[in-house]
């Protein structure tokens, strides 16, 4: 394989570049594997003192989202709003919106990446935390849309008798969002607020 001749980024030409362009375009192209094989992994990972696991938690969020009629958008992201949960416990949510950030809109990701401080709501009493930390973005377009995220899709699925469609279902919704052109105005569709139906 081809390889770069520098050692320090700053000393390379435009030659090593272009060919480090070409060889990241398949990469790229696996983004959908990486992460079909993520939440298969998260299987494995048993929510400790839950009684589901965490892809069984992303199954059903996104299964929820889907007979809801929500868009594909939203049915993606509610499959992937805790796919941060494993490397970055502390702070999954950010994580998370990363992710899918250059492929749904701004409000999808915006949920995604304040769904943390909005799920208080339902437990931080519990620890002598503030409850309504997520009031300091009362003002936000997107206020509403994390609120309704939050209540009907992530904080109500951890029941273990939900009947969920399984990955395979989900898969070509996947790779229909993240074969989409990164950071394509279109899809991330800055200020537009939809909701969830």
């Amino acid at each position: 394989m081809k390889k770069v001749s520098f050692t320090e980024m700053k000393y390379g030409t435009k030659e090593d570049y272009q060919l480090l362009s070409e060889l990241e375009k398949p990469y790229l192209t696996l983004t959908t594997d990486r992460i079909i094989s993520e939440l298969k992994r998260q299987g494995e990972d048993t929510l400790s003192g839950y009684q589901i696991t965490r892809l069984e938690h992303a199954l059903q969020s996104a299964t929820r989202a889907y007979r809801d009629g929500a868009d594909l958008d939203w049915v993606v992201s509610a499959l992937l709003h805790d796919i941060g949960d494993g490397l970055a416990p502390q702070n999954h949510d950010r994580f998370s919106a990363e992710v899918i950030r250059p492929y749904v809109r701004e409000e999808v990701t915006w949920v995604i990446e304040h769904h943390g401080i909005f799920q208080m709501i339902y437990y931080a009493h519990h620890y002598g935390w503030e409850p309504n930390a997520r009031d300091k973005f009362k003002d936000n377009i997107y206020f509403k849309s994390c609120e309704d995220f939050c209540e009907r899709w992530d904080q109500a699925s951890f029941d273990p008798d939900y009947a969920v469609e399984n990955i395979e279902f989900f898969e070509p919704m996947v790779r229909e969002v993240f074969n989409r052109k990164a950071y394509d105005r279109k899809h991330i569709q800055p200020g537009v607020v939809k909701g969830l139906p």
